[in-house]
Order: structure tokens, then sequence, then C-alpha cells
């Protein structure tokens, strides 16, 4: 489709930014209000905190008052049970204006250890222009910029804008989102759209801008290892016996050389982008100790954006609280396998179960058990979006944006791309380097917070100049 691409004018970017300005403050004062409340989507949590933030983002976006429906929708998946609450806001395109849905998820991951933040998780707090609480900056802040955004575009186009909207506020994308790809078949026509945002990755930096363009998929197992019929005195028969734990590590060991790298045959590796990133850059956003020697081989971005990574992300056996002197018959282990794009889940998952399987010397009874597989996304023909995206982006932070991957996974993309083929798909989000996400200590940097907002506001607008006659 040959669309012409609007400029946007130095005047329109100003009008913009002082819209911005003025919904600036509510925006923190909501985003403040949301982080307080601890919706979250697993199992353990009290599901009524889930409603509530569902409810409150519902309340938001009829505000707007510019919305023909805004609903709060739920899909059932395995078993009839049924999916977290989402909420979803639709508006229709006037005068062969494109539509525009724009996700975010209200869930946020589980607090972890509140001992190890210093201030409450659910208490947001601005300490040296960054807001900590969880949810913060994953994925709230997506949520409530997308509402400034489509607050001010209504503020400076008039509410009877033509540029049609769908919102989607996802309730379980930190749980794996399971109900995700029957919420897209029940109601795909409410979603139908030209553009897709999904506001829920990151930038380089506080200060330059990125979309993202590919993400690893995922592959998550777990498995029992059980080496004795029943628990037994360590002392008695240990050094003839071998124990769950010693056969789990020797298998665990086989999965990486010595370099670090994923040592399971078959599995794609790509290489990326020629943006720079030293080591020194990566201890410091990832805080690796300085004794400790970083993994893999190669550049830098390719081991975290474009490669296979493993890690160990559970395992049932004894705390040291509760440790004896006793030789374990058994564990139970979950794995996290990111794979590269373009690689399949399910091939992936074969290999990741074979590898195991050949790769067991002291002959261990294994078992495999919950598996959760996940797409890798990587940007095709990126169309008129992009490059109207990448001018408000360059606009709104002052530096130009940049192509980056995600180590990462957000599996539903794949699927919204399988669903709604014909729609481009541009991935960005709030977070940087600092941020800090599913960790103790989460922030969100509110600079970064308010060009995020006003990018957004700069490709609506431009957005509501395109015709597609």
């Amino acid at each position: 489709m040959g669309l012409s691409i609007p400029t946007i004018k130095d005047s329109e970017f100003e009008v913009a930014k002082t819209a911005v300005s003025r919904i600036y403050p509510k925006a923190l004062e909501i985003l403040e209000g949301l982080v307080r409340i601890p919706g979250i989507a697993w199992d353990a949590f009290d599901e009524q905190q889930l409603v509530l933030s569902a409810e409150s983002v519902k309340d938001l976006f009829e505000g707007t008052e510019i919305f023909d429906e805004v609903e709060i929708l739920q899909a059932h998946y395995g078993d009839g049970k049924l999916g977290a609450p989402a909420v979803v806001a639709t508006r229709k395109a006037k005068n062969s204006r494109p539509t525009i849905l724009l996700y975010a998820h209200h869930d946020v991951q589980p607090p972890g250890d509140e001992s190890l933040w210093d201030s409450a998780p659910f208490d947001p707090e601005v300490r040296n222009g960054r807001l900590y609480g969880r949810g913060a900056a994953d994925d709230k802040a997506g949520v409530v910029a997308h509402y400034a955004a489509v607050s001010a575009l209504a503020e400076l186009a008039g509410a009877d804008f033509d540029l049609g909207l769908a919102v989607f506020i996802e309730g379980e994308e930190e749980a794996g989102s399971p109900s995700f790809k029957n919420f897209l078949s029940q109601y795909r026509d409410k979603l139908e759209a030209d553009v897709i945002i999904v506001a829920d990755s990151g930038n380089w930096s506080t200060t330059v801008p990125a979309i993202t363009t590919t993400l690893r998929g995922l592959v998550s197992l777990e498995l029992e290892v059980r080496t004795l019929g029943h628990a037994v005195h360590s002392g008695m028969y240990g050094g003839a016996v071998p124990d769950a734990m010693m056969a789990f590590i020797k298998i665990m060991d086989s999965i990486w050389d010595e370099n670090g790298s994923v040592s399971i045959l078959g599995l794609i590796s790509n290489q990326t982008s020629d943006l720079v990133y030293s080591e020194d850059q990566l201890r410091a956003d990832s805080g690796l100790l300085p004794s400790t020697l970083p993994i893999g081989t190669g550049g830098i971005l390719p081991r975290i954006w474009t490669k296979p990574a493993l890690s160990i992300i559970g395992l049932d056996y004894p705390s040291v609280a509760l440790s004896s002197n006793t030789l374990i018959p058994s564990l139970k282990a979950k794995l996290s396998l990111r794979i590269a794009p373009g690689e399949d889940p399910e091939r992936a998952l074969e290999a990741l179960k074979g590898h195991i399987l050949a790769h067991n010397p002291l002959g261990a009874e294994i078992s495999f058990g919950a598996v959760e597989l996940g797409k890798p996304f990587s940007l095709g023909e990126s169309g008129w979006a992009k490059s109207l995206a990448e001018q408000a982006l360059e606009l709104a932070y002052g530096h130009k944006s940049v192509d980056i991957g995600i180590g990462g996974s957000i599996p539903f993309i794949a699927e919204l791309e399988r669903v709604y083929q014909s729609a481009q798909v541009l991935v960005t989000g709030v977070e940087d380097p600092d941020s800090r996400a599913h960790s103790p200590n989460e922030s969100l940097h509110l600079e970064s917070f308010r060009s995020a907002i006003l990018a957004q506001l700069l490709f609506l607008l431009g957005g509501n100049q395109i015709s597609q006659q």
C-alpha cells in the first residue's frame, strides 16, 4: 500500500509537547494508583485484586469518552478455566483512516522477597527521577502511556477524530497468557487493526529510544530426576550411591560447553545488530559481580538477543534450614530455554528432552512434566507504521531511534501476527536497562515515560492524517 507518510511539523510537535505537559501530572498520579493494586494472575494470589485492577483500567478509558465501547472481557481455556479479566475499548475508523490497536497488560509479577526492596513493592515511591514499585515499568506505564496519548489526541484533534482505535489491556501476560489464543478467536473482530503497538518492551537507554525487532522464544520444561526408591543415610551409603542432585548436576553440566554456551545440538543461533555494547556496560546493566566472568562467545548482543540460553529457574529440594545428612532420592526442576528468532518451539523442546535423556551418565530415572512454549518474533515488512514511529520517537526523545532485540520472550506477539496477518506490528515500551522488571526495586525513568507518551501522541496524530484510499 503506497501511503503517504505525514511529516510532523515543528508547530505540531510544540503543540503536542504542550499537551503532554498538561496531562503528565495526572498520568503520573494515575500510574501511582495502579501500582498500589497488586494484580497478580497466579493462583496463589488474591484474584479480587486482579479484578480491581481491570476495573480501574476500564474506568480510565471510559473516562476519555472517545470509545464506542469499553468492556471487561474474559475467555476460557483448558478444562473450562476462565482467563483473567482484560479490558477492551473500541472506536471505529472513519473516512478511510487506519485502525491502531494499543496493547499493554495490567497484571504484574509477584513481588518476590520483599526484604530485597528498598521501598514497599506496592507503595510507589519517587527517588532520583525514577518511580519505584512492582509494575511501574512492566507494564502499567504502558497502560497509562496509552491512556494519556489517546486523551491528548482527543484534546488536539477533537473528540470526533477519524482514526480508528482499539485498546487491549491484557490481565494475564505475566502468567503466560493461557487464554490469549482463545481470547483472540472469540473477540477477533473487536481487535482487528491495521497497526498493532505492543507497549511491553524497552529502549536502548533512558535517552535513546528503540523499536524491538527481534524477541527470543521460550521453552519451559519441568522434570523429575530419581536415583533411589527412598532416602538413606548419607554417611552409610555416600560414596557408593548417587543421590538425585548428583545425577541432576551431571546432566546439567552437559548442557553448557566450557564457555557457558548452550551445547544442545541443532538449535538455531543468529547474529544481530551493529550496535556497540561492551562488557563494562553488560556488567553495569546486569549487576554482574567484578569477580564473575560473563559466559558465551562472540558479540555480547547476539548472546543475549539471538542465541539460545538455558537457565534453571526452579528447584524442589530441601533448603539449608531443613537439610539433614540424607541422600535425597528425587528432585524436581524447572528449566527455561530461550530460543533464537526463527526457531520452532516444538522442535527445540524435543531437542532439549533428547539431550537430557542422552546425557544421563548415572542412569537416573527421568520424567518430564509441564511444558510452556512461546514462539520467537522477528519484524518483517514494517510499512508506513515503522517509518512514522521512528519519526515520532526521534522528535520525542531528541535522539534517533535504534532497532534492538530483546532476550526475553513475548509469545503472544506471534499469535497476533498469525491472527492479523495484514497488520503491522510495532514492539515498543518504556523500560530501560535499569528498570529491573521482574526483580526487586523495579522502577520507571520518569523523563523517559513523558517522552514515551509524547512519541505515541505524535504517532496517533500522524495516523489520523493517513488515508488508506
